[in-house]
């Protein structure tokens, strides 16, 4: 059976900061569950738009000095959000708080372009969050070209004293980044999306490569993206094996049988790292839940087919 591993994502929207920190120490005593991660929006992009919504980032270094065991992580932080300099020093940071748990996460952020093309397009919720907090969306050629600017200062931020770096969109002087991350040379770097040119960065430079699976792609797309990693991968002499493939998948606390059946499919089309993303309300137990009815064996026994309490 190919080896799978498995981690939990919690959207920080319309939930409270305790049920969070309940999922996360929850699972920080599964050891079926490797990993916990949050995603990087500044409000609801989904529901009431006055509802709440907590920075990734915030949070994420407060559930680090909480937690003892789960690596963790954004998935994926923002681009478009934070300078590539100030990203490095957070990450840095939280890399000692975690005392070396940090998975560096992070795609290209807001890009808009024409309906059919990709990017942002019509009234999606992206474009009032980007006006709302003064942010500016891209075109898609822009915002991989930063990408992989921001890269190169991380990695340079991680392991120089002091650096200059001069590119198209971002230019430093002097840079010194101390303390150092626990894990040298730095965290893992997850890199999340699935256009052509978003791949050909993850051949070069990722750790992990992340793609939402069902219910946003199907399994086949998931499949055909894998393939076009593959290829990039061959194009460079990399070995693909070096690069964890990472899906996000929707769980049915209803349909559990259906969530084991996807899963099972996800790993077949060549995905070893699933990422459970939890509905809200978030059921008490739901950490040991998900390690009984969705992980362990991913086929446990028919018996257990006990959907987990939920209370308002």
């Amino acid at each position: 059976m190919t080896s799978v591993r498995f981690g939990i994502k919690t959207a920080p929207m319309h939930v409270s900061y305790e049920d969070i920190r309940r999922v996360w120490l929850e699972a920080d005593a599964v050891p079926e569950i490797e990993d916990a991660r949050l995603w990087d929006h500044l409000q609801p992009i989904a529901g009431p738009k006055d509802g709440q919504a907590h920075e990734s980032w915030t949070l994420l270094s407060a559930l680090a000095a909480q937690t003892q065991r789960l690596r963790l992580g954004v998935l994926v932080t923002s681009n478009r959000i934070r300078p590539p300099a100030v990203l490095g020093k957070m990450a840095s940071t939280l890399d000692v708080v975690s005392g070396g748990r940090l998975v560096l996460g992070i795609g290209v952020g807001g890009t808009h372009q024409p309906p059919g093309a990709g990017g942002i397009t019509g009234d999606n919720p992206a474009i009032a969050e980007y006006e709302a907090y003064g942010l500016t969306l891209i075109p898609p050629a822009e915002g991989i070209a930063r990408l992989g600017e921001t890269v190169e200062i991380l990695k340079r931020m991680w392991t120089r004293d002091v650096f200059d770096f001069e590119g198209r969109h971002y230019r430093l002087r002097a840079t010194r980044c101390e303390p150092k991350p626990v894990q040298r040379p730095g965290p893992p770097l997850l890199m999340g999306g699935w256009g052509n040119r978003l791949l050909r960065l993850v051949a070069e430079h990722a750790d992990m490569w992340n793609i939402p699976g069902p219910p946003h792609n199907s399994v086949e797309f998931v499949a055909e993206r894998v393939r076009v990693l593959d290829a990039h991968c061959a194009d460079l002499g990399r070995d693909p094996r070096e690069i964890t493939r990472s899906v996000q998948l929707l769980v049915s606390y209803d349909d559990p049988a259906t969530t084991r059946a996807t899963v099972d499919e996800l790993v077949a089309a060549g995905m070893n790292h699933i990422v459970l993303n939890l509905p809200r309300p978030y059921p008490p137990g739901v950490a040991r839940w998900l390690a009984d009815e969705i992980i362990a064996g991913r086929r446990p026994p028919a018996s257990c087919t006990t959907r987990p309490a939920v209370t308002a």
